[in-house]
């Protein structure tokens, strides 16, 4: 089945019209790259319909005119706002529901929907989208496996980049730049490398602090390849650190694969994320796992699939998801692992590859 008649089979019956809509930057739907199976191109402003007929209509500003030609769907240009707006009633003429991202949708062009197409009811769309892209066709695999052997890659080089006196903002820029040396084509995310007691904050920003001897160093990045992403995490160390980091790394890598143990199609993604806190909360680290055990990978990093111990996720072949426990210590130090995860037929296989021993620089 194609994207589009993927999308139609898991929308309600009774929606007419599925609309992916982008504002300006940084207001973009990722879901109008992937229905349109475009590559390139910014489409600030530009809709994609898709009908329950099987049609999809493309409506994109001059600038975007020659790009758009090379995706998916008849692509409707125009120059004028009037233009735009035409396009756009006859688009959905006779529809009485258009379904929407609620995640992405912005209320202006909720509104515009609205005032541009009288007795139109704008409804949800987002579980049928969710339920589409979450699943992966082999195309997709390839390029986030292609995504993912970048990011390894440059995991298999941090040994070498880190030495006394080196600061965090230094070894991320060196990241960023190898990433897109080896074919990158942008960053999944803003790369994370934090040292020390930083290396305890998950979200840390990389800062002036430089790397002393003991510190964990822990680096959370990603490349993104033909739009999409992948996600790893390697925490190392610049000498022997603490005893108590040392037993953490120990636990949070035996947490990392009791939870991928646990990914299969049909589990349930709460029942992963429990075989990794158990694990962690049965020792003297309990309460320091702080955040879920994975996410939806795709054209976001962050896609609608939470391996949390509130999810009601059932994993299916095709998912792409990460596999992240971490222990926190304030004032310590941090340990996070982390692989991006392909759901197969008979289990799971990681696409990103490194050594995960404990390493001592």
């Amino acid at each position: 089945m194609s994207r589009v008649e993927r999308l139609i089979a898991n929308s309600d019956d009774d929606v007419d019209v599925i609309a992916i809509m982008n504002g300006g930057e940084p207001f973009l739907d990722s879901t109008f790259w992937y229905i349109t199976e475009q590559c390139s191109g910014c489409f600030e402003g530009a809709m994609a319909f898709v009908s329950r007929d099987g049609r999809l209509d493309v409506v994109v500003s001059q600038l975007e005119a020659e790009i758009a030609k090379g995706g998916k769907g008849d692509v409707h240009v125009y120059a004028t706002a009037e233009e735009r707006n035409d396009y756009v009633k006859d688009i959905l003429k006779g529809c009485k529901k258009v379904g929407i991202n609620s995640d992405a949708a912005l209320y202006s062009m909720v509104n515009y929907f609205k005032r541009t197409n009288d007795g139109i009811e704008v409804v949800d769309s987002l579980p049928a989208i969710n339920a589409t892209v979450n699943v992966k066709e082999r195309s997709e695999i390839d390029t986030i496996s292609k995504a993912c052997d970048i990011s390894s890659k440059v995991a298999s080089k941090l040994p070498e980049m880190i030495f006394e006196g080196v600061s965090e903002a230094e070894v991320a820029s060196e990241m960023d730049v190898m990433m897109r040396r080896l074919g990158g084509t942008g960053n999944a995310f803003d790369t994370i490398a934090a040292f020390g007691p930083y290396s305890a904050e998950p979200h840390h920003t990389p800062c002036d602090y430089r790397l002393k001897r003991g510190d964990a160093a822990l680096f959370d990045f990603g490349s993104r390849f033909g739009r999409y992403c992948s996600d790893l995490t390697r925490t190392i160390f610049l000498g022997e650190p603490v005893e108590k980091l040392k037993r953490a790394y120990e636990i949070v890598l035996n947490a990392q694969e009791a939870g991928i143990e646990r990914i299969r199609p049909g589990a349930k993604a709460s029942e992963v994320d429990a075989a990794a806190r158990e694990l962690i909360d049965s020792t003297e680290f309990k309460g320091l796992f702080i955040h879920s055990f994975g996410h939806g990978i795709g054209m976001d990093v962050h896609q609608n699939i939470h391996v949390s111990p509130r999810s009601e996720h059932v994993l299916e072949e095709g998912n792409v998801i990460s596999a992240e426990p971490g222990i926190y210590i304030p004032g310590v130090g941090g340990i996070r692992i982390e692989d991006t995860i392909l759901v197969t037929k008979d289990g799971c296989r990681r696409l990103t590859s490194y050594d995960h021993s404990f390493t001592v620089v």
